[in-house]
């Protein structure tokens, strides 16, 4: 309970302090990167805005009450997608498990609860078995996981999905990718908090080019 106050006492003050910005608050190249070579987003109408993130990275863990409170609040013309990386051998099985969460329909039911094992409590759930007996525990089928998780379908998503990320030359997490061309992290925007200010402003002028 505290934490979920804290945290959206934090986005109050980050409205406060950022809702303000003008465009030139925020500086190609030092608060955002723009991609030599856009990559490929999902939709072909709208603004993307795809969340990169690991499971087990206690810096997504805590931006993402932030970031679900803007995606909330996101323009209809906004299209958020989460992109799970696999930056590391021991980020493989956790975005297999996204993915194979996915293509169950299931993963409302444990996207929270994967976040709070491996960031907030370091839970060893490193391997198909151990993710698949934790997800049974929240009302997935054991089997039909391990079978997606093991399949060709979530296999082909993380190829695409790797893909992506490589292209955007994204080597850290949480990194927001607006539209395929920019990227932005805390490291350059200066906090958690004010990557969401730049994502407001890249939005902005990804809608004013497309006027």
């Amino acid at each position: 309970m505290f934490r979920a106050l804290r945290s959206v006492g934090l986005f109050l003050v980050v409205l406060t302090v950022f809702g303000q910005a003008n465009a030139a608050d925020w500086q190609e190249g030092t608060h955002y990167k723009k991609l030599d070579t856009p990559v490929r987003t999902d939709t072909d109408s709208g603004i993307e805005v795809a969340e990169v993130f690991w499971y087990g990275c206690p810096h997504c863990y805590n931006f993402k009450p932030l970031a679900e409170s803007w995606e909330a609040k996101a323009p209809d013309d906004v299209n958020y997608v989460r992109i799970p990386a696999a930056l590391g051998r021991s980020w493989v099985p956790h975005a297999q498990a996204f993915y194979a969460l996915e293509a169950m329909n299931s993963l409302d039911k444990v996207h929270d609860a994967l976040f709070e094992a491996l960031a907030g409590q370091r839970r060893p759930l490193n391997d198909g078995e151990s993710l698949a007996n934790f997800v049974a525990g929240h009302g997935v089928d054991r089997e039909e996981f391990l079978n997606n998780f093991n399949g060709f379908g979530v296999n082909a998503r993380m190829q695409q999905a790797q893909s992506k990320i490589r292209g955007a030359r994204i080597t850290g997490t949480p990194t927001m990718l607006v539209n395929g061309k920019y990227t932005v992290s805390a490291s350059m925007a200066g906090s958690l908090e004010a990557v969401l200010a730049v994502v407001d402003y890249l939005v902005e002028k990804e809608r004013s080019a497309a006027k």
